[in-house]
């Protein structure tokens, strides 16, 4: 590189430090800007040789992480000095942590290795990575905070500069991405980033809908500009009239989010009515900001026409992350439906910045739901510390949960994830209640332990000293805390019986007059078909494995050189190696290649999603079953590309015009005579295509239909979908998965 280019670029490099001095959150003190200047200079010189694969120097990627922390989050200036430094002591051989600690401070050292990434794993093909990575990050909730912060801005600037990278890292960061830091992100209140990390992720993990989105809403930006000032005509002189000031602005929601209500609801694009927001920011006229808020509401009531079930009041209940508003959604000018967001200056900063802004407005007084999160983050650590998998499962089930407000019998309230249980509830007031719970009452009435609760309930625990967790429970229990208390408890109890099942196993074996050894019990593994030893002797000592079943496998075993031969004409005759049903091998054949080489393997569909010729797929390597090919856009899809990323296989179709494929279709609309008739004449004579299965029922007027249809691929189901469309009184037509 020429000196020229080299001058431009430490130009630059200067200029990105000063923005982040200039434009940061918080007022810098002398003290803070020499903190950062010292912190600056250290990640200069250990980085000064590095570059990025887009071939910048890395001393940006650090600068940028740093400016996210200090503008979009807000933090201290100890977390904006451990931003700079965050790959220092794991990038550079000239600095390690004794010299960030010497250097700087205790607490810098300890972030820096909180941020240091986990390089010396074992590996072991069945532990994920990124699982354990975020394992650590839980980690060090005990410590610092701001680990994780820093982290996630780390996250979002790497998704922001990732198009350097091959597509299959593309998709792997991303669905982690997806998996982990967007709901940490939303937990903890970061509602922009979450917003960038999701969008970003559905770029990466489905391009042609990401695009195809962002191009609608880009094309529909001036009608919503127009509908904003038309909007705001309407209220301004209305809420000038009462005292008010405020702003009043509109946005899109965002890709991701219109996405996800598009799927959700079987819709396209221009049939998701609230894909629009408009805000209310108001400066408080009085001490009260919720009657401010009230008024306002009032106002807009008074000009438009309010959809009662879509009234959100978090002012007088916020929500875990601090944040509170007011959402209604009003039909607006031009009877459109639009969600208006009603917040003060200071929800609305809270709002922007999360858990910073929060704790600079925090009121002592008020439970601070994001602490009470981090407590049973803790707890969850401390019941599961070994295994990655299960924690990232546990905590995610309370990542994105919204929440809800029961009534305990002495009048306290307790938030708990929506969709939470009577169970769930008892284990909430404390694990020895959820352990002995014999029933609970809601309300007055006795209820199962499955019984979901609804804000507002008023519920009590029935305990019994006789009472323990079964398996069934962990039907019952949605909420983290108490599956993980089950599971714990019945882990405890499988391993009694285990040990208990190994010393019958022993007996029994010297009755048969057969060795018990290592290679015998890995012989018995493989028989039963079972994955572990542990397996084997908890089936033996519930009785599922008895005398019968081991005189069974006594009988078969044959001699060593039977054995050989029999074992050497099944290679032979089956090069495959996952044992799989005929006839799923000779269905399955040929139709799906696998890898850069694509190769042809034996496979079967995942039911979760049922892929047909023209989906875009992947294939996931399981542990029992052979590849299983998913659609990329199943409801699995982000969890496997996170956890299991080196089990996942590039796959596409090839020549499938030789197979049909079943697909269900699943129809509502207003019912009329001969409806019926007509879809199945569409299908079975217009369209040449076949159907397996067919049922409709009519409710006051509405039918639900569902057919199962067989086509060759996608194309064809298109046609099918389309001409099903143009049907009188058909209103929606979904295809079903399951």
């Amino acid at each position: 590189m020429d000196a020229a280019f080299l001058e431009r670029e430490n130009k630059q490099i200067a200029q990105a430090y000063k923005e982040l001095l200039r434009d940061s959150y918080r007022v810098m003190g002398d003290e803070d800007k020499d903190l950062i200047r010292r912190a600056f200079e250290v990640a200069v010189d250990a980085h000064k040789d590095q570059r990025r694969k887009s071939g910048e120097a890395y001393i940006f990627h650090p600068i940028a992480v740093a400016k996210i922390v200090a503008q979009e989050i807000g933090m201290d200036a100890t977390a904006i000095a451990a931003a700079l430094m965050h790959d220092v002591v794991e990038d550079s051989d000239d600095y390690t942590l004794d010299d960030i600690e010497r250097l700087f401070n205790p607490t810098i050292a300890r972030i820096v290795n909180g941020l240091t990434k986990i390089s010396s794993l074992p590996k072991n093909k069945d532990v994920s990575q990124q699982a354990e990575n975020f394992r650590k990050l839980l980690l060090t909730l005990n410590e610092d905070l701001r680990v994780i912060v820093i982290k996630i801005a780390d996250r979002l600037h790497n998704m922001i500069t990732m198009d350097a990278m091959r597509p299959d890292k593309q998709v792997k960061i991303a669905s982690e991405t997806l998996f982990i830091y967007a709901p940490l992100a939303h937990r903890m209140g970061f509602y922009n980033i979450k917003t960038q990390l999701e969008d970003l992720g559905l770029k990466y993990t489905q391009p042609e809908v990401f695009n195809s989105i962002t191009a609608a809403i880009q094309e529909s930006k001036e009608e919503q500009e127009r509908y904003l000032q038309d909007f705001k005509a309407i209220l301004e002189d209305s809420l000038k009239a009462i005292g008010v000031t405020c702003e009043i602005a509109g946005r899109h929601k965002s890709v991701y989010s219109i996405h996800r209500k598009m799927v959700a609801q079987g819709v396209e694009f221009d049939e998701v009515y609230d894909k629009y927001a408009i805000r209310i920011i108001y400066k408080p006229v009085g001490t009260d900001e919720k009657i401010d808020a009230w008024r306002i509401y009032s106002i807009v009531t008074d000009h438009f026409k309010p959809q009662p079930n879509r009234l959100r009041d978090w002012l007088s209940m916020p929500k875990g992350t601090g944040y509170e508003a007011l959402h209604i959604t009003v039909l607006g000018p031009n009877n459109r439906w639009v969600e208006v967001q009603i917040r003060s200056e200071r929800m609305h900063e809270i709002a922007e910045h999360g858990m910073a802004a929060h704790y600079k407005y925090k009121n002592d007084e008020k439970e601070d739901g994001l602490e009470e999160w981090l407590d049973r983050i803790q707890g969850l650590i401390t019941e599961n510390p070994n295994n990655a998998i299960e924690l990232v499962e546990d905590v995610k089930l309370n990542l994105y949960a919204k929440e809800i407000f029961v009534v305990t019998p002495n009048g306290d309230t307790k938030r708990l994830p929506k969709g939470s249980t009577a169970l769930d509830f008892a284990f909430s007031v404390h694990t020895e209640v959820g352990m002995h719970t014999q029933g609970t009452r809601v309300n007055g009435k006795l209820v199962p332990l499955s019984h979901e609760l609804k804000t507002g309930d008023h519920v009590e625990v029935i305990t019994s000293d006789k009472a323990q967790p079964n398996s069934a429970w962990l039907n019952y229990a949605k909420s983290s805390r108490a599956r993980t208390k089950i599971k714990s408890f019945l882990r405890s109890e499988n391993k009694e019986v285990a040990e208990e099942g190994k010393q019958i196993l022993k007996r029994k074996l010297r009755g048969l007059k057969l060795p018990f050894s290592e290679s015998m019990v890995n012989e018995l593994v493989s028989h039963f078909k079972l994955q572990t030893s542990q397996d084997l002797f908890f089936r033996v000592g519930t009785g599922n494995i008895d005398n019968l079943s081991l005189k069974d496998f006594a009988n078969k075993r044959s001699s060593p050189i039977v054995d050989y031969f029999k074992n050497k004409f099944r290679r032979k005759a089956s090069p495959a190696a996952p044992a799989t049903d005929d006839s799923e091998i000779t269905t399955n054949y040929d139709q799906v290649v696998f890898g850069r080489e694509e190769q042809f393997l034996p496979y079967t569909l995942a039911k979760c999603c049922n892929p047909i010729p023209g989906d875009s797929v992947f294939g996931f390597t399981t542990v029992n079953d052979g590849i299983k090919v998913h659609k990329h856009d199943c409801k699995n899809a982000v969890s496997l590309q996170a956890n299991y990323a080196y089990r996942i296989q590039n796959a596409k179709w090839i020549d499938s015009t030789q197979r049909d494929f079943p697909v269900r279709l699943q129809l509502t609309g207003i019912d009329r005579q001969g409806l019926v008739s007509e879809i199945t004449s569409q299908v079975s004579k217009n369209l040449n295509t076949n159907m397996k299965e067919l049922t409709f029922s009519s409710d006051d007027g509405i039918f639900r239909g569902e057919i199962t249809v067989i086509v060759p691929n996608r194309s064809m189901l298109n046609r099918v979908i389309k001409q099903l469309k143009s049907i009188e009184g058909i209103e929606r037509i979904e295809r079903s998965d399951r």
